[in-house]
């Protein structure tokens, strides 16, 4: 067999396989589909038709799902934000869940701080939870974000830029501004997508007022 054509069907190979250990969906589609088109030409330079077919087929799904993901990310009907108490039973359940991954991204964050003045919002998509936001009232309307989640496979997708822009929870909860005080494991380029700058050592957002 050519030693290129053995080559290109090892890579279609790989990305398949390697897809599927991806946790993030677009991530997931994009080198799914990828290597189901590299597999498709490799089986059809090789006459192994069922393969081709099966290949192809993959691919168009992908290509579906990555049109209807894409569509959906821009597109804030998909989410809603939930106020609940801080100490809100299911708020709790998630946030204990999913404790071990937002210890790697908000380590100083705890659950149960049992402060009157933070306000908890929790972002869902249909009847799954996607996410939490913790913002602490400093007063002055200038609320301290002291949690920033959202589950990883919705980390390409839009839900951080519907809390604070498309869904008004955070000008209803009484904040004109946020702030932000980085640490090691804050991404800046998620902040800045997010519509944050950096103003000395913290990172603010203004917010529409509440109507």
């Amino acid at each position: 067999m050519n030693i290129v054509l053995e080559a290109i069907g090892w890579v279609g190979s790989g990305l398949i396989v390697f897809s599927l250990m991806q946790a993030r969906m677009l991530r997931f589609r994009w080198m799914n589909m990828f290597g189901s088109i590299i597999a498709t030409f490799y089986n059809a330079a090789l006459g192994i038709w069922p393969f081709v077919a099966m290949n192809a087929v993959i691919a168009v799904i992908s290509a579906y799902w990555l049109r209807r993901l894409y569509r959906e990310a821009g597109d804030p009907a998909v989410y809603q934000v939930l106020p609940l108490a801080p100490e809100d039973p299911f708020l709790q359940h998630v946030l204990e869940v999913h404790a071990e991954d937002i210890a790697t991204h908000q380590p100083d964050f705890v659950a149960r701080s049992g402060d009157p003045a933070r306000s908890t919002l929790l972002l869902v998509r249909g009847d799954e939870a996607v996410g939490v936001v913790a913002v602490h009232d400093s007063g002055d309307g200038v609320g301290v974000v002291e949690l920033d989640w959202v589950k990883p496979r919705f980390r390409d997708f839009s839900a951080g830029q519907f809390v604070y822009r498309d869904s008004g929870a955070l000008p209803a909860a009484g904040f004109s501004r946020v702030t932000l005080t980085p640490h090691a494991a804050t991404d800046t380029d998620y902040l800045r997508k997010m519509g944050f700058r950096l103003e000395g050592d913290e990172w603010v957002r203004d917010l529409k007022t509440a109507a």
